[in-house]
């Protein structure tokens, strides 16, 4: 038997595997565009097949297909998502701006599928394609695929990420440390004051992606190739995103205005931003960890974080902090991410973006890294770490910058005097102001009590 068949399309015939479920212009695109070896995510491609069993639910309830080419066609999707349905996705990322070839990748393996459960032929094109354009589709997919990412990976793994960090916070609260501004001694605060800043950067982040949720679920199907609808049912916008909502349990609609859906990608490079302002966050913390942790000699040594794993092939017994270091990562590659999301917004040419699977392949990984980093930083890294309350105090003792806390009663000049005095003869800052001003040791434990100065006022 021949490992090939012949297929044909509107260009002619071409040689495609003879097992393969797609047809020619998949093969025509796998052939065109050996550029990366990655595919569009998976995720992307549940996402459009959720979207073609909608769109031919809708077309039967618009009578555009019978009864049967619908069913035939939302079992074939069916089968596809119970099964390892990427196998039958090869075309790269890089391929047609308006990922027509991956359009059409579905279009024609659901056809085959369909086909075979009908019993008679479903077009790729005609009944699969039925009401939609690629232009209308792949806009729409990105959407739906990024709302049920953020749904479903990012948004409870962050949800976790602030549960994790508050009952820690809780846990670490009886704890006073040296505050540090410019990497350099600062007033002191409490470990638990630390962990519920980072807390409250976590929460805002997941706000603000929350509030770029209504704009993502406004889908363009319906616009088909320009915005004007042509070619689509007038109540098949409506239609489609009623039968997606029931199949995702997440709310869509159809946009307000289809030609800025299919336009541009704007709604895309907001949660983009947000996205960006999420690993920001998460790098924040990252960082905080890995100065508390340095160590654990001749750095800060402030908290000991879990150890997973040897950190040097040479040197024994070194352990570093992985997983902050991971998250650092994942930051910058989010940022990175956006970076080129952003340019590829602004290649809305006219009535079409055309750098569409770059965007969606983006999107998606910036969700699914940060979904799953976060998780792993609440539970090896933060839920876990242990604080050395011996270095904590040891610094606190020595921290001539205590001496703010006598500010409105010696003076500004007079207190800077004591400080540089402490920091020169490397001695507590309680003695040099016994030595330099009229106060008591008992006024002065009082007035310096770093517990007390992490509370503020005068």
């Amino acid at each position: 038997m021949s490992d090939t068949r012949i297929e044909r399309d509107s260009m002619g015939e071409l040689q495609v595997p003879a097992q393969a479920l797609y047809g020619a212009q998949t093969q025509r695109a796998v052939d065109n565009f050996p550029i990366s070896g990655q595919r569009m995510p998976a995720q992307f491609i549940r996402a459009l097949l959720l979207a073609k069993a909608a769109a031919a639910k809708a077309n039967v309830e618009l009578q555009q297909l019978s009864a049967a080419q619908g069913e035939a066609i939302v079992k074939a999707v069916e089968q596809l998502l119970a099964g390892d349905y990427l196998q039958h996705f090869p075309v790269d990322v890089f391929q047609t701006g308006s990922g027509t070839s991956s359009n059409m990748n579905a279009n024609e393996v659901i056809a085959t599928l369909a086909s075979r459960v009908l019993g008679d032929a479903v077009n790729a094109n005609d009944h699969v394609n039925c009401g939609q354009s690629s232009n209308d589709i792949i806009p729409t997919t990105i959407h739906v695929s990024a709302a049920l990412a953020l749904h479903e990976q990012l948004l409870p793994a962050l949800a976790h990420l602030v549960e994790v960090i508050e009952a820690k916070s809780v846990q670490v609260h009886p704890y006073v440390k040296t505050g540090r501004t410019h990497l350099m001694d600062a007033m002191p605060v409490r470990m638990s004051q630390v962990l519920d800043g980072w807390a409250a950067q976590i929460d805002a982040a997941k706000a603000h992606l929350e509030a770029t949720l209504p704009s993502l679920q406004a889908l363009a199907q319906g616009g088909t190739a320009v915005g004007t609808g042509i070619n689509a049912h007038p109540q098949f916008a409506s239609g489609f995103a009623r039968q997606l909502s029931d199949l995702t349990r997440v709310e869509f609609r159809p946009g307000q205005n289809l030609f800025a859906l299919i336009g541009s990608q704007d709604t895309a490079v907001a949660l983009s931003g947000q996205l960006k302002t999420t690993a920001v966050a998460l790098m924040k913390i990252a960082n905080d960890l890995r100065w508390m942790n340095s160590g654990p000699l001749a750095g800060l040594g402030e908290i000991e974080l879990q150890g997973l794993q040897p950190g040097s092939s040479i040197m024994p017994g070194k352990v570093n902090p992985v997983i902050p270091e991971a998250t650092a990562m994942v930051a910058a590659q989010v940022i990175g991410n956006d970076a080129t999301i952003a340019i590829a917004g602004q290649s809305g040419n006219f009535e079409l973006n055309v750098m569409l699977p770059v965007i969606a392949r983006n999107l998606l990984e910036s969700i699914g890294l940060m979904a799953n980093v976060s998780r792993l930083l609440a539970d090896k890294a933060i839920a876990s770490f242990k604080v050395n309350e011996g270095k904590l105090k040891e610094a606190l003792a020595r921290n001539p910058i205590l001496v703010t806390a006598l500010n409105p009663i010696i003076g500004y000049l007079k207190a800077a005097e004591i400080a540089k005095t402490a920091y020169k003869q490397g001695r507590p800052i309680i003695d040099v102001a016994l030595e330099h001003t009229d106060l008591s040791r008992e006024q002065l434990e009082k007035l310096l009590d770093p517990e007390k100065l992490t509370a503020g006022g005068i």
